[in-house]
């Protein structure tokens, strides 16, 4: 089967940072669903890993990245229940795996979703893994009801990233907060507002003030998705006593956690691929979440968050959507479709 490898960490200017290779059809195993992937998208950490800064690195062997998917299941394992052959599915994979940059690829059905039947498989492919993200940390780690009910205010930095995207959709559709997002540029602001924001702020600015103007009692829950680090002080001043603190990526520098004491907060941590693992007892969450959220697609309360459309599952067309993501000025997601 034809998929998109590499073997070294590699900036993405060099040609070898991805080659076209061909390897073999992987083999489901008991739970697994053999799935013929049409389309996948392009999350950070896709490119941390090929940096070198995260797990699974490479030693000279071929390594297949990727994790958001959409496709078509084409065989299933002998304990399968859940899918049967010619099912749309998507899913977020895990990082014990190869990845999703192959023209097939085998996953646990487990964590998979069926897909939206209302959106393409490009489209449906943008998803997955901010989706699991943003609902855990929403709806597991702030253990925040589903109601329409006042439930204060959440600030979210990084409104126009992609898990920013799909969190202000799932905030503004199934819970009672006031959504404030942060964005720095004229078309990131455009765009937090139309996934639903009630309010933009500049993260280049002081938030503290700025969202105090706006609720003078402070954020009642915040979601740090991006530098944390040099907005922490200030994340401080924009919260409410007792308000919970979400985090998503590993800080630069580290953080000085007494200086939550005196309001009281909590930081929560959130890493959708701890559940992924065969030994997680909540593993089947992740795909009970994803259909409830193509069912909220399907019911037209929810839109997917793909933005740059970069054609074929290739090694070119992956180098640019890993330079688009690493220059921290992509809106939503990137997507690629087909081989």
């Amino acid at each position: 089967m034809n998929a998109v490898s590499y073997y070294k960490h590699l900036p993405t200017e060099d040609p070898e940072s991805f080659i076209d290779v061909s390897v073999d059809k992987p083999k489901p195993g008991p739970r697994d669903l053999l799935v013929q992937v049409r389309a996948i998208s392009v999350n950070p950490v896709d490119t941390k890993i090929r940096r070198g800064a995260g797990p699974g690195q490479p030693s000279g062997e071929l390594k297949i990245l990727g994790w958001d998917a959409a496709g078509v299941v084409v065989e299933v394992g002998s304990e399968v229940t859940l899918f049967a052959p010619g099912d749309e599915v998507y899913y977020a994979g895990s990082l014990e795996r190869p990845g999703s940059y192959a023209e097939f690829q085998s996953v646990d059905e487990r964590i998979v979703g069926r897909k939206p039947a209302s959106l393409s498989f490009a489209d449906a492919a943008a998803l997955p893994l901010t989706t699991i993200t943003a609902w855990e940390l929403l709806f597991d780690r702030f253990s925040l009801p589903i109601t329409s009910a006042s439930q204060g205010t959440l600030l979210i930095i990084g409104g126009a990233g992609g898990v920013g995207s799909i969190a202000i959709q799932l905030a503004k559709k199934l819970t009672g907060l006031k959504v404030i997002a942060t964005a720095s540029r004229p078309e990131t602001v455009e765009w937090c507002r139309k996934m639903g924001a009630d309010e933009v702020i500049d993260h280049r600015q002081p938030l503290g003030a700025q969202v105090r103007k706006i609720v003078p009692e402070g954020a009642s829950h915040v979601l740090a998705l991006t530098k944390t680090e040099d907005h922490f002080d200030e994340i401080i001043e924009a919260v409410a006593p007792e308000a919970a603190i979400g985090l998503i990526e590993n800080v630069a520098r580290p953080l000085d956690i007494n200086k939550l004491k005196p309001k009281s907060l909590s930081l929560h941590w959130e890493f959708m691929f701890g559940r992924a693992r065969p030994q997680s007892p909540k593993m089947s969450e992740q795909g009970r979440l994803l259909n409830h959220v193509a069912e909220l697609v399907d019911a037209g309360k929810i839109r997917s968050t793909a933005v740059s459309h970069l054609g074929l599952i290739n090694a070119e067309n992956l180098k640019a959507a890993h330079a688009l993501v690493e220059s921290g000025r992509a809106m939503g997601k990137v997507v690629l479709a087909g081989f």
